[in-house]
Order: C-alpha cells, then sequence, then structure tokens
C-alpha cells in the first residue's frame, strides 16, 4: 500500500465524501466579508452551496439586484479566495 501524507489523505477523503460542500460553505463563510465587503456581508441573511452552485439569500431587494449584476464577479472572488474552482454559477434569493 501505497504511503500518503496527512494532509493528502485527508484531501483524498474529502474529494470522495459530502462533506466537501458543507466545508466549502464555511469556507465562504469565513471569507465573504473580506470578498464582498461590510456592507453586503452585513444584508446576506445565508450562504449556501449545492453542487457548485453559491445561493446567497438577501432580504434587501437593491441587494438582491446588485448581486445579480455582480454574478461574474462574485464567482471570480469566491473562486480566487478558495484557490480553486469551486463556484461555477450564483443565484440570488
Amino acid at each position: 500500500m501505497a504511503q500518503l501524507q496527512l494532509g493528502d489523505a485527508l484531501k483524498d477523503f474529502l474529494n470522495k465524501s459530502n462533506l466537501r460542500s458543507g466545508l466549502r460553505a464555511v469556507q465562504i463563510e469565513s471569507i465573504w466579508e473580506e470578498v464582498m465587503g461590510k456592507t453586503i456581508a452585513r444584508y446576506t441573511d445565508k450562504i449556501q452551496i449545492i453542487n457548485n452552485t453559491l445561493f446567497v439569500y438577501t432580504a434587501v431587494a437593491a441587494l438582491k439586484q446588485e448581486l445579480v449584476y455582480q454574478k461574474p464577479k462574485i464567482i471570480e472572488r469566491v473562486n480566487e479566495a478558495l484557490r480553486e474552482k469551486a463556484i461555477t454559477d450564483v443565484i440570488i434569493k
């Protein structure tokens, strides 16, 4: 049996398990303010990831409209912060 580094073994486990999207969601929540700014983070109610799609929930209509226009930038910024192509689409609710 080949020997793996602990970090490599954990990455392999996460890639094969269903925990990956939950872990990404936690990572995104922790960097959301840094990526999008304090104002947007303050009025964002919930962030969720399902099948590489980022769901952003907010009750503020003006913010919803602004985020719709920023979808490509959100994808770019989040993927850059995570250092992987984790998000392919954004849905604003």
